[in-house]
């Protein structure tokens, strides 16, 4: 059990990033449509996100409410060979980080019964790849109970951004348990 601590990540240059990941067979994606909102709400809750629908509904027409002509370019569901709905990521934004817009990788998550099938990097390529059409920078918030993920956004090239007091604490947590190169200091 790795202890929690909530981290952020930066990514200085998003064109710098591989987007280019296919999905496995049978597995495609569709953007948000009106009504889709009850969709993203059983997603997240499914992943542990929420400890209800109703709560993960409310949390979203608080954040997004009114923004549904900009959720259809920048809200993805993964839907699987059965044409159920198992995945969502977004490409977001944010209007003031320090003073600039700029991307926010936001609300990933894939449902338990889909996991460790190599959908999520597809679907985080998918989100960032909409954001390359707007931003050269993005940052995303996350916990040190989410190391995988950690791992793969890592790779994509988002690297640690020390906001929390307790940063220093938790990116040395995640460079012992994770070992990837982009944590070992010289």
């Amino acid at each position: 059990m790795v202890k929690y601590y909530r981290i952020r990540m930066i990514h200085n240059d998003l064109n710098n990033s591989n987007v280019d990941i296919p999905l496995p067979e049978g597995y495609y994606f569709r953007n948000f449509q009106a009504g889709d909102e009850s969709i993203w709400a059983d997603i997240e809750t499914a992943a542990g996100e929420f400890t209800s629908k109703d709560k993960a509904l409310e949390r979203f027409m608080e954040e997004f409410g009114g923004l549904e002509a900009e959720l259809a370019t920048r809200c993805f569901f993964l839907y699987d060979e059965n044409d159920k709905p198992i995945g969502t990521s977004m490409g977001w934004y944010d209007e003031d980080f320090n003073g600039e817009k700029i991307g926010r990788l936001h609300w990933i998550a894939i449902c338990p019964s889909h996991q460790g099938r190599g959908l999520g990097k597809p679907l985080v390529a998918r989100a960032i790849k909409r954001m390359q059409e707007s931003h050269q920078q993005a940052y995303l918030t996350s916990q040190t109970t989410s190391w995988k993920a950690i791992n793969m956004y890592l790779d994509f090239g988002f690297r640690p951004l020390y906001t929390f007091e307790d940063c220093p604490k938790a990116w040395e947590l995640l460079a012992d348990k994770l070992k990837h190169p982009a944590l070992i200091k010289d």
